[in-house]
């Protein structure tokens, strides 16, 4: 692995100077992925580029033919939509990380978590609970799905307020536009949120599996250097820096279990 790894990037290498990687990810890696592509530019030399939002308006924006090399969607319904059609690499797929639903308030938040869990979302204070638009973002059906699962969805439904993608759902809860938020454990666990509020995980049996993919798309104008950064991802340097955002294969991680 490694050393295709090296393959690739000396053959890449020389071409790619100066060449972006163009790459469009799901709003959950908002936080670690510039992390791992700027890691990976100053290994390589390889510029990169990074367009965030909801895997369901970046999966239409590269119908329409948006010049993107890689895709990173939070689930893997995208990507092998895409493969169907012909505009991803089938053999490229790969299952980076298990993605987890938390929900979040902020730290002035008199909501007891620890001991309602997702029913602290009936509590009368409650009164906007802000999750990602589930029309085109996984993590929104997951959170519809986890209202659903504790058979409250209901009496909450009509509090709901929609992000465009899982980080406006986090951004409108961190700034009191929402008292709770059902979100990504990465933006928990990213520097903007972790100091400014707590969260429950809810369980993983309460949603549908959010297996994060990524593929590399059939327009790609540098196939090989986007095969190369999806190859960087397996390395141990990759891996432990997704595994503090709570992104790992198996969708648990001792922080997200801390209610």
């Amino acid at each position: 692995m490694i050393k295709l790894l090296a393959l690739l990037i000396l053959i890449t290498g020389p071409f790619a100077a100066g060449q972006e990687i163009v790459v469009a990810a799901a709003a959950d890696m908002s936080a670690a992925l510039p992390q791992l592509a700027a890691n990976y530019t100053k290994k390589t030399g390889q510029p990169m580029k990074l367009s965030f939002g909801s895997s369901g308006n970046l999966t239409n924006q590269i119908r329409n033919g948006a010049p993107f090399d890689l895709f990173f969607s939070a689930d893997e319904e995208y990507p092998q939509q895409l493969i169907a059609e012909g505009l991803a690499s089938k053999d490229t797929l790969y299952r980076y990380a298990v993605g987890r639903l938390v929900l979040w308030v902020p730290n002035d938040s008199a909501l007891d978590l620890t001991d309602l869990g997702i029913k602290a979302l009936l509590e009368p204070s409650v009164r906007k609970i802000s999750i990602a638009n589930p029309s085109t973002a996984p993590y929104g059906r997951a959170a519809q799905a986890a209202l659903r699962h504790f058979q409250i969805y209901d009496q909450v439904s009509s509090r709901l307020v929609f992000g465009e993608n899982v980080s406006q759902a986090a951004q409108f809860v961190e700034s009191g536009n929402a008292q709770a938020g059902l979100i990504a454990l990465s933006h928990a666990l990213a520097p903007a949120m972790k100091d400014k509020g707590r969260y429950w995980a809810v369980p993983l049996d309460a949603y549908p599996t959010l297996n994060q993919a990524a593929v590399v798309l059939s327009r790609s104008k540098q196939p090989n250097a986007a095969r190369a950064f999806l190859e960087y991802l397996r390395t141990p340097e990759a891996t432990s820096l997704l595994a503090n955002y709570g992104f790992n294969l198996s969708g648990r991680d001792i922080q997200a279990e801390k209610h």
